[in-house]
């Protein structure tokens, strides 16, 4: 992922002046979420996860991330025993406020779809779940000069997608006790923890991406 100067500018003012957040605030803001049903979802490696679902998890339009493993054939894939299979992360993103095109533009902007990594752990891959986004990959890379045989980056269909450990999602949010600590008053298990709206957004603004979170969140009581 290419490093900008003004990320680590934001993380650093974001942890010497940390967001302050209620339990009201963290239930609120996820009631509010598009539901799952009326997202769509994309999944893609572009390197070790924990970069990628922070990133995303502050793009506009998307509601929900998770890292996991894809790509490969064995079953049950984990951190420590992955086989053949390849970090990933999912986004469900609301339709109405973004695109999958929008998506892919993010994903080949993070990486040179000319170039690929050895390990398969860590290479660029695009993982089409549909034949409406097999047509969009193709008209994407097409406009660019580009197919998907004539690039690095994999693009494959996807068969599976497994969800990484609890301590691999949200990593970056995982950091920020004082985050977190609302989470926890909430209730907040890991799996809602990795399901959360709310949570995507702090992950990428924990990271030190353009997350306009303190707008979106409901007044505190």
């Amino acid at each position: 992922m290419r490093s900008d100067p003004r990320t680590a500018l934001r993380r650093l003012y974001r942890q010497v002046t940390p967001m302050e957040l209620t339990q009201t605030q963290v239930r609120e803001y996820d009631r509010r979420a598009t539901e799952r049903d009326e997202t769509e979802t994309a999944t893609f490696g572009v390197g070790c996860f924990w970069g990628p679902d922070a990133q995303f998890g502050a793009m506009e339009g998307v509601v929900r991330t998770r890292a996991g493993y894809a790509g490969g054939t064995k079953r049950d894939p984990t951190y420590h025993s992955l086989g053949d299979h390849t970090e990933v992360v999912q986004v469900d993103f609301d339709p109405e406020r973004t695109t999958y095109r929008d998506v892919l533009e993010r994903v080949f902007a993070s990486h040179d779809p000319r170039r690929q990594t050895r390990k398969t752990q860590y290479q660029n891959v695009v993982l089409a779940e549909s034949a409406a986004q097999w047509e969009t990959i193709d008209e994407f890379l097409a406009g660019r000069g580009l197919t998907a045989d004539g690039i690095d980056t994999r693009v494959e269909q996807l068969s599976r997608f497994y969800p990484a450990e609890d301590y691999h999602q949200k990593y970056k949010l995982r950091s920020a006790s004082s985050l977190v600590d609302a989470f926890d008053a909430a209730g907040y298990g890991d799996e809602d923890l990795r399901e959360s709206p709310l949570a995507a957004k702090l992950n990428g603004y924990a990271a030190g991406h353009d997350a306009d979170i303190a707008e979106a969140l409901p007044a505190s009581e």
